[in-house]
């Protein structure tokens, strides 16, 4: 059984995969890393943990106080599972941005956005022979609201909805926020589907806690991915 990590701003995912499929998946606070381990079935116990980490040395530190097996933390490589890394600076592309183009190149074979919209959202182009061209990084949706609570003296963080013409303070928040992210989205895959050579139609593979958020406003073909991340990792050997 192999466990798999995705150790993120916000939460810590983890997914038991026994070679086939998931046999059980779940979620810690990143805040509360120590919980990890009794979050696990209890009738289960991993052979291999490979885990990849944006949270800091002091989560992975946790983490690995709570198991007696040796935890490979998966890195951006020049190349890994059928993807190329186009970065400047392989190492330098964020790890969880890594395995979800790796578990994205394993589910779909064609050209593909890739999609994780979390604390941050990314937005990263992976053509249909495994090259990763570069993506877009912006805040999240929620940071996106926070900022201008935050930073604006008459702007608060009352609970809006979307609308194409919103005629409320909150309703206008919510919908600037999603309409940015959609924007950034659409753009993006409009110029993966101008490169030379793509070839097929784009998908565009969605993952991350406030994707169902954007799903139903995206006007370009798409799938949702929710263990995207975890399934990168869980092609990797050992």
């Amino acid at each position: 059984m192999k466990l798999c990590l995705d150790c993120g701003n916000t939460r810590i995912k983890w997914g038991l995969h026994d070679g086939q499929t998931w046999y059980d998946l779940g979620a810690v606070p990143t805040a509360e890393p120590t919980r990890l381990a009794a979050a696990l079935p209890a009738d289960t116990h991993p052979t291999t943990v490979i885990a990849c980490n944006v949270a800091g040395p002091a989560v992975a530190a946790a983490i690995g106080a709570q198991f007696d097996l040796s935890i490979r933390w998966n890195t951006a490589q020049v190349e890994q599972g059928g993807v190329h890394n186009g970065y400047a600076e392989a190492a330098r592309l964020g790890a969880d941005r890594w395995a979800a183009l790796l578990g994205a190149r394993t589910l779909h074979e064609g050209p593909c956005l890739v999609v994780s919209a979390g604390t941050a959202t990314t937005i990263d182009m992976l053509t249909g022979d495994g090259r990763f061209l570069g993506g877009l990084i912006l805040p999240g949706l929620d940071l996106m609201q926070r900022a201008l609570a935050g930073n604006t003296a008459q702007l608060g963080l009352d609970d809006g909805h979307y609308a194409e013409q919103p005629t409320t303070t909150a309703d206008a928040i919510t919908s600037g926020t999603l309409q940015a992210t959609l924007g950034a989205v659409e753009r993006q895959y409009r110029i993966l589907q101008e490169q030379a050579g793509i070839g097929g139609t784009v998908l565009c593979l969605l993952t991350g806690g406030a994707a169902p958020r954007l799903a139903p406003y995206l006007s370009l073909p798409h799938r949702a991915e929710p263990q995207l991340v975890l399934e990168g990792l869980a092609r990797l050997e050992p």
